[in-house]
């Protein structure tokens, strides 16, 4: 089964301030192992369930090179094309959430039959609707995060 890891946090455990809005906003180093052979590509989906609007999306990255197995601190990977979040920012954005509330923010990795044709920017609802029917394996990593 597809895997996904870091090394700045464990699961269910607090994301280094660095990673966040009020720290330096850049991505955290994750790792992917056991990506399925089948596998043409792959997706990344950062998002909180937690927002009071509803699930916020922090971070899409499409048409991932399913030989990966890092993607370095601060850095976009390989081949991969970037989604729009929900506050339409292209590119990362940082755990965020309300002064004194603690979110869980869910850093999804999904394997996929098919190579995704869409263009920067392409927002989380056509995505998912590209996506159904063509996830083959999908893994998560969950980290906490408070603004005190």
């Amino acid at each position: 089964m597809i895997n996904i890891t870091s090394l700045a946090f464990s699961n269910n455990e607090m994301i280094p301030r660095k990673y966040a809005c009020d720290g330096m906003n850049m991505n955290p180093p994750l790792f992917v192992s056991n990506v399925p052979e089948k596998a043409q590509s792959l997706v990344l989906i950062v998002s909180d369930p937690d927002a009071k609007m509803g699930v916020w999306t922090h971070w899409i990255v499409f048409n991932i090179d399913p030989g990966i197995e890092e993607i370095k601190e601060n850095s976009l990977p390989q081949n991969g094309i970037l989604g729009a979040s929900t506050s339409g920012k292209i590119g990362y954005e940082g755990p965020c959430p309300p002064k004194g509330e603690i979110h869980r923010y869910f850093f999804k990795i999904y394997a996929i039959d098919m190579i995704i044709e869409a263009d920067e920017g392409v927002d989380i609802n056509k995505l998912e609707r590209i996506m159904e029917g063509h996830i083959i394996e999908e893994a998560e990593l969950m980290g906490i995060y408070e603004i005190y």
